[in-house]
């Protein structure tokens, strides 16, 4: 049977990311594309999809602008043609209405924010959502005439038309974006949308995806030899899961301590897959070596760039010896996430660097080996019920996002053994307060990071100058936007005063109260 699916054209909004985790959030399948796809091979009768609906996303551009992106004629035509329903979302409305026919200009009143919506239908996309709330706009132009076939569905407060449709050709359009939290009713107009109008039956299931992929990868491998990268994050792990209940013992996984993990780390994830799951698991201690290439490195940049790189040599150099053993290994396992799909298929080109990411994306072409991907289509929320379906422990698969480089990335400044041992202890005492207070799920991700500054203090009837260090917790959705999490004070004096009591070298703790953006989670 097809899997439903609801095709996304990205136009370049910092949103359209967030299309897709609604939708996925309903169970509803979708794929992220560039604007300037041929989407008619969703609609061949080879696809192994259904295509239910198309949604064109919003956009930096005016459509004004000579340059602009736009969708081809013949693929305009087909799109319209197709019999399936389309939703265009800001840049998406007005897009739909230039090539209808219809007539944009530059708008005297710019709508950005919030702004109050009247709803002029009480079906279609707007069915149970009011008759009227607020929206979040993002928009310098707007539609001054649409086509005689066309309805205009909303108005915003200035009298800008925020809603249209074209029932007979299945065609709606919204001014504002939905797909933000600040959009009252906005989940509810998606689900309209992809539930009610595109009429998705199929939805994601976990134990689906599971026995499909399970016939795919041995099918793929027959009786070869599979290599996986366990870090021990969730991703890695979930992925590595899955393929040894499908190819069992012809898995052999590599878990590499590159000195960086937090307290116990390496031991925790050696015993739990090797003697719980009895996993193929080769232990590599590599910490000596990373540190060695580390010392005196304080750029972030760097730092990852070294940790990357000597990940490469070290995973590469025991690939080697499983191949040279006569295992013949053909296959390498990564735990690659559809955000990272997204990224790489942006019609823009990779977006800007704010900080280099560190997985095993380098791999594959140095050491020329085919790739198993099972989780490239999912969210990591997707993949952790995935998780909890193969067995893995509720605590393991709950764990909060760590960063490939580790401390690394936590240590402000350059590494040395004792800064790492001062931040090991501290992150343990915060990440087991946070147990202790039941407030560790209720957080995106919690941590503790070395500043590189010391302060005085006193301790007993002495003067101390010792480190600084700051804890860092906060709340999200999806890691794009962030709050800093609001603590209760005695959590705030309970954790403050264990660790500069129990860790030599702290004499002082600060909270970051910062959110994403301006600042990132992350300190580096």
């Amino acid at each position: 049977m097809k899997t439903d699916i609801i095709l996304i054209l990205d136009f370049g909004s910092q949103y359209t990311q967030l299309i897709a985790r609604r939708l996925r959030d309903m169970n509803v399948y979708c794929e992220i594309h560039p604007y300037n796809i041929d989407f008619r091979k969703f609609l061949s009768a080879s696809s192994k999809y259904d295509l239910k609906g198309i949604i064109l996303s919003g956009g930096p551009a005016s459509v004004l602008a000579k340059d602009s992106p736009d969708i081809d004629a013949d693929n305009y035509k087909a799109m319209t043609e197709a019999g399936v329903p389309v939703l265009g979302i800001c840049y998406g409305l007005q897009l739909i209405a230039k090539k209808s026919g219809g007539r944009i200009h530059k708008a005297k009143v710019r709508e950005y924010g919030f702004t109050r919506i009247k709803s002029l239908s009480a079906s279609g996309i707007f069915r149970g959502c009011g008759k009227s709330f607020n929206a979040w706009m993002s928009h310098g132009d707007s539609v001054d005439l649409l086509p005689s076939d066309f309805t205009v569905t909303a108005r915003s407060a200035n009298g800008v038309i925020s809603g249209y449709e074209n029932r007979r050709k299945k065609i709606y359009a919204v001014q504002f974006h939905p797909e933000v939290n600040h959009t009252e009713y906005g989940r509810k107009m998606l689900s309209n949308f992809a539930l009610g109008i595109c009429g998705v039956k199929s939805l994601f299931r976990p134990s689906s995806f599971i026995r499909d992929k399970i016939k795919e990868i041995r099918e793929k491998v027959g009786k070869d030899t599979v290599i996986c990268a366990l870090s021990g994050g969730v991703d890695s792990s979930v992925a590595a899961s899955l393929v040894h209940k499908a190819v069992g013992r012809q898995l052999v996984c590599i878990h590499i301590d590159n000195g960086l993990m937090r307290k116990d780390e390496s031991r925790k994830i050696v015993d739990l897959f090797r003697k719980h799951f009895r996993f193929n698991l080769v232990f590599v201690d590599a910490s000596e070596l990373f540190l060695k290439r580390l010392k005196g490195v304080s750029d972030p940049e760097k730092k990852r760039k070294i940790i990357g790189k000597t990940f490469i040599d070290v995973f590469e150099k025991e690939a080697k010896k499983i191949r040279k053993s006569g295992r013949g290994a053909e296959y390498l396992v990564q735990g690659t996430l559809y955000p990272d799909v997204i990224e790489s298929v942006s019609f823009k080109g990779p977006s800007v660097t704010i900080k280099s990411h560190h997985n095993v994306g380098g791999l594959p072409e140095k050491m020329k080996m085919k790739i198993i991907e099972p989780f490239r289509e999912l969210f990591k929320d997707e993949v952790r019920s995935i998780g909890m379906k193969l067995g893995l422990p509720e605590s393991f698969i709950k764990r909060h996002p760590f960063p490939g480089p580790g401390l690394a990335v936590r240590i402000l400044g350059d590494i040395t053994k004792e800064k790492l041992s001062i931040l090991r202890e501290v992150d343990d005492i915060f990440i087991n307060e946070l147990h202790s207070f039941g407030l560790y799920d209720s957080i995106w991700q919690a941590f503790a990071a070395l500043l590189p500054v010391q302060s005085v203090g006193v301790m007993g009837d002495e003067r101390s100058y010792e480190n600084a260090v700051v804890l860092r917790a906060v709340t999200s959705l999806d890691g794009m936007t962030a709050d800093f999490y609001q603590f209760e004070k005695e959590f705030l004096t309970s954790v403050s005063n264990k660790i500069i009591n129990r860790v030599r070298g702290v004499n002082r703790v600060v909270y970051d109260v910062s959110s994403k953006p301006p600042a990132t989670i992350e300190w580096e």
